[in-house]
């Protein structure tokens, strides 16, 4: 739930105005720091970075029906498996090694701004429908339901470019 003492109180089918912006914003955000470090292409991660997306897949799955109970972490753990399951479909390993790269650098502005909208907080949440693990204030299912909204964005994101690049004749 939303803290009402911070938030507009304009809603739009039941979601507060501000949750619409975050799908907004926080996905621009996440492409932009992929695209740059896509630029900047260092060789990381390249051949085994579908070994550790393998393992994750299995440890994410794993973990959400284990806990199938608990509504958020059965959704972002298998939401997680299921869109890094799709991209690998769809792209192989093409780019799993620079997204790699890309979400661990963006755990450093998500770690900043969403200790301060649970630590306020700004959002609340039910620890009946989570682990109750908390990487400081932040529950540990926010951390694969940011794994699952930036890969998902980032795999759109590669099909639309490549939807729109020219193969030389």
């Amino acid at each position: 739930s939303f803290n009402p003492q911070f938030i507009t109180g304009l809603y739009f089918l039941n979601l507060p105005m501000e949750e619409w912006l975050f799908f907004l914003i926080i996905p621009f955000a996440c492409v932009f720091i992929y695209e740059n470090i896509r630029k900047w292409r260092g060789p990381f991660f390249y051949t085994q970075s579908k070994y550790i997306y393998f393992v994750l897949v299995a440890v994410l799955t794993g973990t959400a029906i284990y806990n199938n109970d608990k509504i958020y972490t059965f959704t972002a753990f298998l939401g997680a498996s299921i869109v890094i399951i799709i991209h690998y479909i769809i792209f192989k390993d093409k780019f799993l090694g620079i997204f790699l790269i890309a979400y661990l650098i963006h755990l450093i502005p998500f770690f900043i701004i969403n200790g301060v909208l649970t630590s306020e907080p700004v959002v609340i949440y039910n620890n009946a429908e989570n682990l109750s693990i908390r990487l400081t204030t932040i529950p540990i299912e926010d951390t694969m339901y940011s794994l699952m909204l930036f890969l998902m964005n980032v795999t759109i994101f590669e099909w639309v470019r490549g939807r729109f690049e020219t193969t030389p004749a």
